[in-house]
């Protein structure tokens, strides 16, 4: 983890479109603006593949995000963010269809798998403080007949979502326990990140 630098100058930057992230930010009263980092997330898992630990993965995904748009706003205090999903060291993307989503299912089904939460800071272009937090989740034995239904419910908006499951919604139903942050879960390590923002004054201490 990247030790903090304090001062505060320009504005708040979320370098993200996740309307998660946007909600929770908003949600807990901090001033931001959105503006989308375009990262090409799959040159970076290549040429990382292999050569760090899934939790290294998540927090130079979010560090590569943050830097893209720091680089454009150098005055401004710019967060970027990202989350893998780990079964050992295997990582999970994206499904790009839901015969791949149901795939990813089985896969999960019975096992305890992570989700590694990054966030960074940057500021003129470089990094300057970043976190990255784990959760555990255990995904319960699934039956052919709850899969069939929760594919049919909830559609093509697991496709954007490693693991194939929001556990906001009906994915509650697939797990058997889960460990760790809310926040973390849901793609932020949102108290940290509040803890950071206090210090450097871009939000009310």
């Amino acid at each position: 983890m990247r030790k903090p630098e304090t001062g505060k100058t320009g504005e708040l930057l979320l370098a993200s479109a996740s309307p998660f992230r946007r909600k929770m930010l908003e949600a807990a009263g901090v001033p931001f603006r959105v503006v989308p980092a375009e990262v090409d997330e799959s040159a970076l898992k290549r040429s990382l593949a292999g050569k760090v630990a899934p939790e290294g993965l998540a927090e130079a995904l979010a560090a590569a995000k943050a830097e893209a748009v720091s680089g454009k706003f150098p005055a401004d205090l710019v967060i970027g963010a990202d989350q893998v999903l780990a079964l050992g060291d295997e990582t999970f993307g994206k499904p790009h269809d839901l015969i791949a989503a149901r795939a990813q299912l089985e896969r999960l089904r019975g096992r305890t798998h992570r989700l590694l939460s990054a966030v960074a800071l940057a500021r003129g272009g470089r990094v300057v403080w970043s976190k990255v937090d784990t959760a555990s989740l255990t995904v319960r034995e699934l039956s052919a007949a709850f899969l069939d239904e929760y594919l049919a419910r909830c559609g093509e908006r697991l496709l954007g979502i490693a693991g194939a499951y929001e556990i906001e919604g009906l994915g509650i139903q697939l797990f058997d326990r889960v460990e760790g942050d809310y926040f973390t879960i849901v793609g932020l390590p949102l108290l940290p990140l509040l803890a950071e923002l206090r210090a450097r004054a871009m939000v009310q201490a």
